[in-house]
């Protein structure tokens, strides 16, 4: 037994959501019912109070009711129609029916879908209709003042109300497209994120790869070259490519944890000036002479600016290794620690760039980027006498 009442309030449920969504994809059979209802209610009523002129007091009632189905596809049409009727109403002798309710109607369907300067001149209308058409017959239609400004009244409700819906549907439609506008932004600064967030790991990864398997490969070279006339130095140039090949794969597991979702990357510090001396270390074991200078007192660089530093001296001497030829002789690193700035600057005797590639690639884009998110500047290219320079100047303090 209770498996049939479960049933049926399963069946009612589903009949009452049918019988809604069946509505809402018709919306004009309420409009029907509402008329129906009206000119069923006004029928016996206007049938008595003009038992002569019936056939006319049903036409008048039905030129007023009809109309209504049509209202959602022409509103302001079907508001003159219904209006006119009730003027020919009174021009007929018919009077004052409950069907002239269907005037109220109408007028709050304008005034809900209209702006209330183009609504209020019909609620002035349906005012002046009922000054100018019910006011003279008062005593005709045995009305009194007070039944006039019950008219009027109506009018001026129907208006009210309709104009008040239209606002607060307006407000709740402003509402819901500042909600998608900010979604959208949500969105966009997402894809924005990122994006910067990729285009970060990129320049890292090159960073790391670049540098790392540049001295890995010069130095299994060397190694190659001196592993029977001098196995010492060979040994030690190995020692050299295990070294470079454990710090790149502890950077590249640590960048690799940041893509991993779910789970949290490396706390393992970020390299910084104070492994500068390190990766000069490598540099010459590598082959390339390599002097480093630092000048001024350090400032309170932040992480982030510390890592900048490390990345465009570590990408300026990849650069040395691949691009500044047989005549490099020489390579210097100075760090200037001024008042309120930090200039890195790193320059080499080699080819330069008017013999050499050209020095727009991916390593130097992304040293302009990461100098840029601190708001510093840099200034690449060939220096007048001999080789390539890379001058990097960035505020102490500044923050992406």
């Amino acid at each position: 037994m209770e498996t049939w009442r479960v049933a049926a309030v399963i069946l009612g449920r589903m009949r009452r959501r049918a019988n809604a969504s069946w509505l809402r994809e018709r919306p004009w059979v309420v409009d029907l019912v509402v008329a129906l209802a009206v000119f069923g209610y006004n029928l016996p009523i206007q049938v008595a109070y003009v038992p002569d002129g019936s056939p006319i007091g049903v036409a008048v009632s039905a030129g007023l009711c009809a109309p209504y189905v049509l209202r959602r596809k022409h509103p302001f049409a079907v508001f003159g129609v219904i209006l006119l009727t009730a003027c020919v109403q009174l021009v007929l002798g018919v009077g004052i029916l409950p069907a002239d309710i269907m005037l109220a109607f109408a007028l709050y369907n304008v005034a809900v879908r209209f702006p209330w300067t183009a609504s209020l001149p019909a609620a002035g209308a349906v005012v002046l209709w009922s000054l100018v058409t019910v006011a003279p017959r008062l005593e005709e239609y045995d009305l009194s003042v007070f039944d006039l400004g019950l008219l009027v009244l109506v009018a001026v409700w129907a208006w009210t109300w309709g104009t008040t819906v239209r606002i607060r549907r307006d407000y709740v439609a402003s509402l819901r497209e500042r909600a998608l506008q900010l979604e959208r932004e949500r969105e966009a600064q997402a894809m924005i994120a990122a994006a910067a967030e990729r285009a970060r790991i990129a320049r890292e990864i090159h960073d790391i790869v670049s540098h790392s398997l540049s001295v890995v490969v010069l130095m299994a070279e060397g190694a190659a070259l001196k592993v029977r006339s001098e196995p010492e130095r060979a040994e030690q140039a190995m020692f050299t490519v295990r070294d470079t090949g454990r710090t790149a794969l502890a950077e590249m597991r640590r960048m690799l944890d940041v893509l991993r979702d779910g789970e949290p990357g490396s706390h393992a510090p970020q390299p910084g000036i104070a492994q500068l001396d390190r990766l000069v270390k490598e540099s010459r074991a590598a082959g390339l002479p390599v002097r480093m200078t630092v000048s001024g007192e350090p400032g309170d660089l932040s992480e982030g600016l510390d890592l900048v530093v490390y990345r465009v001296v570590q990408e300026a001497l990849t650069n040395a290794r691949k691009h500044a030829g047989p005549r490099l002789r020489r390579v210097d690193v100075a760090l200037r620690h001024r008042e309120g700035e930090i200039e890195v600057r790193i320059t080499d005797d080699g080819q330069g760039v008017r013999d050499g590639p050209a020095a727009d690639g991916h390593g130097l884009v992304g040293m302009r980027e990461r100098v840029a998110a601190y708001g510093g500047t840099l200034r690449t290219g060939s220096r007048a006498d001999q080789g390539f320079e890379v001058v990097a100047v960035l505020p102490v303090g500044g923050a992406e």
